[in-house]
């Protein structure tokens, strides 16, 4: 959704600031954000777009997905490693100003489309304007009154936006931030201490398969009341010790954040006993939410009212949500959707009917060390 905008957004300013060059739009995704950037710039005039994925670190929806987008200008490469190879990859190449002469030679520039780009982060703040209107339409609260807010994150981009939106007004209590196994945000939170000298784990909710959270950098600039130069201190530490420990300051800035998790078992439980109790279908990154909040209100007996930030369709998830729901073992993901469908009568998305039949029209796999010779090929 917030997606959608930005390459009206990069069209717009790339008119504004008489920028001739081609826009190259770098990625790297866990899963949603791959698809939604190539759906949304597939064919935009002066613009390629690259999305790198990690490698059977996606669900098989997802992928079929990205790998049939149709689009002259769309690249899609899959990556061996994770999500965190990925994305520290692409920072590479941003990174590398030999490489960014290279391709003003070739008269492009990169730009990317993920949470690391503000213009992809900014408009999700509307997401908790309107919860927040329909909250108050519904009669769940009166004009002034706090709502909570439940994100489940890995990128901490949702929930930087939940933030803003509190700091610009919105009558936002606590910020309650879920995780799955790879909890790294979870400990941050609870003591101020970020490590990811941790075991990394594929998950059957893998938009939070994260370790290094970019957009906490952005929250951790706030929080220390715009010090640039301890930020970066924060972030040397993490890339050279892969730890840090936040000051006291920062630390007291996190009690607006509450932070729990939820392992897999807990997630398939969550889905079945949503769906059992009230007959409503949740994709696995949602249950981790639910699972979270359920934990929070228990521990805090806070009864404000509160939006969850449901994240995607259950379909894109068919087989972790299909057996949590009780159904038998399918061939593949696709006939899990359909078996998940036939049982609960929920509508399958437009994008996602016939699926499995969409002509795969990308087949890169890489090595990390690999990736910029990628791009560059991409554009030649």
């Amino acid at each position: 959704m917030a997606l959608s905008i930005l390459p009206y957004l990069l069209t717009t300013a790339m008119k504004k600031e008489k920028e001739e060059k081609k826009i190259c739009i770098l990625t790297a995704t866990s899963g949603d954000t791959g698809k939604a950037a190539l759906e949304g710039f597939a064919d935009v005039a002066g613009t390629e777009i690259i999305v790198f994925y990690p490698n059977q670190g996606v669900s098989q929806v997802q992928e079929r997905q990205m790998v049939s987008q149709e689009g002259e200008n769309t690249h899609v490469f899959a990556i061996n490693g994770n999500f965190d190879d990925a994305q520290t990859g692409v920072k590479k190449i941003f990174n590398d100003t030999g490489f960014a002469e290279e391709l003003a030679k070739m008269n492009c520039k990169l730009s990317s489309a993920n949470s690391i780009n503000i213009g992809r982060l900014v408009p999700q703040v509307a997401y908790y304007v309107y919860a927040y209107a329909k909250m108050m339409e519904k009669g769940a609260l009166k004009a002034g009154e706090k709502m909570n807010v439940v994100v489940p994150t890995g990128n901490f981009g949702n929930i930087l936006a939940a933030y803003y939106a509190k700091q610009m007004g919105i009558p936002v209590g606590k910020l309650i931030c879920a995780s799955n196994e790879n909890k790294v945000l979870t400990d941050f939170i609870n003591t101020g201490v970020y490590d990811i000298r941790r075991d990394f784990y594929l998950t059957n909710s893998p938009s939070m398969d994260i370790l290094i959270s970019s957009n906490l950098e952005r929250l951790l600039y706030h929080l220390s009341g715009g010090n640039a130069a301890e930020v970066k201190t924060l972030m040397d530490s993490l890339e050279k010790e892969k730890v840090y420990e936040v000051s006291s300051k920062i630390k007291e800035g996190l009690k607006e954040f509450y932070a729990g998790f939820a392992t897999i078992d807990e997630t398939n439980e969550t889905i079945g006993s949503m769906y059992e109790d009230n007959g409503y279908l949740m994709d696995t990154h949602t249950a981790v939410a639910y699972k979270v909040y359920k934990d929070y209100a228990k521990e805090t007996g806070d009864n404000t009212p509160t939006v969850i930030a449901s994240t995607a369709s259950a379909y894109k998830f068919a087989d972790s949500v299909a057996r949590s729901i009780g159904l038998s073992e399918e061939k593949d993901g696709f006939a899990y959707v359909k078996a998940l469908n036939n049982k609960t009568g929920v509508r399958i998305p437009a994008g996602l009917k016939n699926l499995e039949n969409k002509e795969i029209r990308h087949t890169g796999v890489l090595n990390i060390e690999d990736m910029t010779k990628s791009v560059r090929d991409s554009l030649e």
